[in-house]
């Protein structure tokens, strides 16, 4: 974890699905660039008021609070942002992080698993970026603060570009969520609104812990990255701080790759 600085002093973070793994990494290093910081889950309170006490132990300004929110509900969401804008005024980042997955072959899904997935995956990036659109055209330009309006953040996969057979319902969700992101910022760039996305690669966290736990796994793994190690969720969180601050205001409707090199298909190396 980067040592404390104030890249984003005295501005507000909603980071989505942040009690552990990739969101509570992106959490941290968000906190540690000064800003404050709002701690999202949907179950994991426990965790979430961990990731919240480590912020408060660390971070050298800015302050945290958590809030429980289901991303794929609009009452939850407007729910967060009243809780968050009650308690620091405003919001300027909103980093979409909630994603879930139910895998099934296709002739075997049953709608709620595709349901469940689309309604988290993209419905809920959806919902969170009409609230905080809604909000930074309310507050309006504070160029003392930030030279853009505000910035929006989805985390998105390689497999918003990569098919994945097995996870059609994931898969379909990160493509989509591709022209959601695409066309936010052709939309509200005019008005000064950063929209970008995050694409990681395979990254180490509990919930795949299967794949890599073993030596025969890693190594299967490590076979799809040319740069021959997974990336660690703070991989993502370095990534996701520069990405919100004014260090990358002229970055707008892009994907930034965070995957070791796995969307170079190296499988095709050797010529295929």
């Amino acid at each position: 974890m980067q040592k404390p600085n104030n890249r984003l002093e005295n501005q507000t973070c909603i980071v989505t699905g942040s009690s552990s793994g990739i969101g509570a990494a992106i959490a941290k290093s968000i906190a540690m660039e000064g800003a404050n910081m709002v701690v999202n889950y949907h179950s994991s309170k426990e965790e979430a008021e961990e990731v919240a006490h480590w912020i408060k132990g660390n971070a050298s300004c800015g302050d945290v609070i958590v809030v429980q929110c289901d991303v794929g509900k609009e009452g939850d969401v407007k729910n967060l942002y009243k809780q968050t804008i009650s308690k620091f005024g405003t919001v300027d980042i909103l980093v979409g992080n909630s994603g879930i997955q139910e895998d099934y072959a296709l002739h075997e899904m049953p709608l709620s698993a595709w349901q469940n997935v689309i309604d988290t995956n993209l419905t809920g990036q959806f919902l969170c970026a009409k609230e905080a659109l809604n909000e930074f055209m309310r507050r309006g330009m504070r160029p003392e603060i930030s030279n853009s309006l505000g910035k929006i953040i989805h985390i998105s996969s390689v497999h918003e570009i990569i098919p994945w057979a097995g996870h059609a319902n994931y898969a379909t969700t990160k493509g989509g969520l591709k022209m959601l992101m695409e066309s936010i910022c052709q939309e509200y760039a005019p008005k000064k609104v950063r929209c970008n996305s995050i694409a990681p690669g395979a990254i180490k966290t509990d919930i795949n812990k299967d794949a890599w736990d073993t030596k025969e796994g890693l190594e299967k793994i490590l076979k799809l990255i040319p740069y021959g190690r997974m990336g660690l969720p703070e991989d993502i969180g370095s990534v996701a701080s520069w990405l919100a601050s004014d260090e990358a205001e002229y970055v707008n409707g892009t994907t930034l790759f965070v995957d070791g090199g796995m969307t170079c298909y190296p499988g095709f190396s050797s010529n295929g």
